[in-house]
């Protein structure tokens, strides 16, 4: 089973704060070639098959930085919405919890991945017990790894956001977490 390119869950044109000259070339080339680089190093070994997931899970070096950047683009994709989306209740309660208030959770996750140096991402986690919790990855590196469920991530390499903010990556994760895919969060909530 060979890993394939999912479609965007919106236009290109649809993000206002992303725009289709950032995804073409973010999309449709750099996830592309994760995903293409990943089948490739995967192709006649053990990990021939298996999901990425699983891969991530116990891979190491190029095929896993492929397979872990292909896993990580597209949730990255899929946490984003073109429109305003409410956040739903059990996870208000729970980002409440953690953080204090949903606009506190955005504060503190924006303000660490700003300051997540260099290239990678940044995540909201559910740990085993439950608790969430804000986590930065560095280059391809995915909670997983660590026994942590996803919930949400934003890319900080500069290819997601220097064609339309430049060096001015605040203000693109002001936009981004305006711009959450709730529902998307929710779904991955245990």
């Amino acid at each position: 089973m060979a890993f394939t390119l999912p479609d965007l869950p919106y236009a290109k044109n649809a993000l206002g704060f992303i725009s289709e000259n950032t995804l073409n070339f973010h999309h449709d080339k750099h996830f592309k070639a994760y995903v293409d680089t990943a089948n490739k190093f995967a192709a006649g070994t053990e990990f021939e098959g298996k999901s990425l997931e699983e891969i991530i899970k116990k891979a190491k070096g190029p095929l896993f930085n492929n397979a872990a950047q292909a896993w990580n683009h597209g949730f990255y994709f899929d946490g984003i919405s073109p429109k305003a989306v409410a956040v739903p209740a059990k996870l208000k309660a729970a980002l409440e919890k953690a953080f204090g208030s949903v606009e506190k959770f955005t504060d503190e996750f924006a303000k660490s991945a700003a300051g997540n140096f260099g290239s990678g991402w940044t995540w909201l986690v559910e740990d085993k017990d439950g608790s969430l919790k804000i986590v930065n990855t560095s280059n391809a590196g995915n909670p997983l790894t660590d026994g942590l469920k996803p919930l949400l991530t934003v890319d900080v390499w500069e290819h997601a956001y220097y064609l339309d903010y430049q060096n001015r990556r605040p203000d693109y994760l002001k936009d981004f977490v305006a711009h959450i895919n709730w529902d998307f969060v929710a779904r991955n909530l245990g």
